[in-house]
């Protein structure tokens, strides 16, 4: 057989799915599991969302629409934009995707040739760095530590920007870290990015899961660079619809329609049912949304509490989404009380799970492998049982 693509060599497996995938195995063979890992909702999408989209399969509402999606849902997409963002968007600026990690994709895609550098602060989102190598370009990581609570510097930028440099991507809330960026932050950022002329892909998808009092606010408004700006958005994490895999993004006319072309051509639009549903969630009560929210804070807070009491490890209270990004590091060299080396993120993570069957994600996966990443997607019962598992592992440490 003649060889697959050379492009399908820039992407490499994915260290979270084979964690994921071996907590599971475990599982069938009839393991309790205290899944600490994944970063998905575990409530139920709110009932006024799945009613939308069951009248829209009884009218019968299942036939193709235009390549970005349906003028409702656009509209849709606009009025929440003003709403929440005050953002000013056309309809025709809109794409409708199958998931945010889809118009993640479709941007990347767009923007990023051959040759062409993105900048991307790191800890970063496990799929970004494939992606960019995938379209032919090469990542630049902006790395920042626990020390600093994984903020990114606006000089940071500035040194890092090279004749190469086409785009930043960024993401406030951050997922893993938590980070949420203040408006002076990101005016500091975007100065920079304007003065450089660079595209920013700025992915919002948790942006309604904050902590402290402060309002999110895109960096699509700030001076400059909303004609520069793809926003990335969607409904799996603060509506919980995962499964559904509808998304968006919001960018200059001219991406926008670039974007389109090439949907039209590969995906085309993402499911009607799943659309009705997403119109359902921007135009319906927020009520669900605030109670998770709440929810969530309180099982960080949890989750906190025992990282407190134990010596040693370092992390940063998060502001927003819904993870704790914890550097075990002061563990490494040690074995565990099963006799096993722990060496790294990804030793760690399958120790404790082999000995504790506790799921959490290796740092290695998100560029920094001093660290381990936990979310508090759980239920306050796995929560209770998981950590005080996680603090005997560590103990239990030689």
């Amino acid at each position: 057989m003649k060889p697959l693509a050379k492009r399908m060599s820039k992407i490499q497996p994915s260290t979270t799915v084979e964690i994921d995938t071996l907590a599971k195995n475990l599982s069938r063979e009839g393991r309790s599991i205290w899944n600490l890992g994944v970063g998905e909702p575990n409530f139920d999408t709110p009932l006024h969302i799945r009613e939308a989209a069951i009248r829209s399969l009884n009218k019968g509402l299942t036939r193709y629409t235009a390549p970005s999606g349906m003028l409702h849902f656009k509209e849709a997409v606009c009025e929440k934009f003003s709403r929440e963002n005050k953002l000013t968007y056309l309809p025709e600026q809109i794409v409708a995707t199958s998931g945010a990690k889809h118009a993640i994709f479709n941007a990347i895609s767009t923007i990023v040739d051959k040759g062409d550098e993105v900048l991307l602060p790191s800890p970063y989102w496990v799929t970004y760095p494939d992606l960019i190598r995938y379209c032919g370009g090469t990542p630049v990581f902006l790395k920042r530590a626990v020390k600093d609570n994984f903020k990114l510097k606006a000089e940071q930028i500035a040194k890092a920007i090279t004749k190469k440099t086409k785009a930043i991507i960024f993401n406030s809330p951050c997922n893993p870290t938590g980070v949420v960026y203040s408006k002076e932050e990101l005016k500091a950022f975007a100065k920079v990015i304007v003065e450089n002329d660079l595209y920013c892909i700025s992915d919002e998808i948790y942006e309604h899961l904050i902590y402290t009092k402060e309002p999110f606010i895109s960096i699509a408004n700030m001076p400059g660079m909303q004609e520069r700006t793809v926003v990335i958005n969607g409904f799996s994490k603060a509506y919980c619809m995962t499964g559904w895999r509808i998304g968006y993004l919001a960018a200059p006319l001219g991406l926008a329609n670039e974007i389109t072309k090439m949907q039209g051509q590969s995906t085309h639009h993402p499911s009607n049912i799943s659309q009705y549903g997403a119109i359902a969630a921007l135009n319906g009560s927020f009520d669900s949304v605030l109670i998770m929210r709440q929810e969530f804070a309180e099982r960080m807070y949890r989750m906190c509490e025992v990282f407190e009491s134990i010596p040693e490890i370092l992390f940063s209270k998060p502001d927003g989404a819904f993870y704790i990004f914890a550097d075990v590091s002061a563990y490494y060299g040690k074995k565990t009380a099963a006799g096993k080396q722990i060496s790294n993120s990804v030793d760690f993570c399958r120790a404790l799970l082999d000995e504790q069957s506790v799921v959490v994600m290796p740092g290695l996966a998100f560029g920094l492998d001093s660290c381990i990443r936990f979310s508090f997607t759980a239920s306050l019962p796995t929560i209770s049982v998981a950590m005080p598992k996680f603090k005997e592992f560590i103990e239990g440490l030689k």
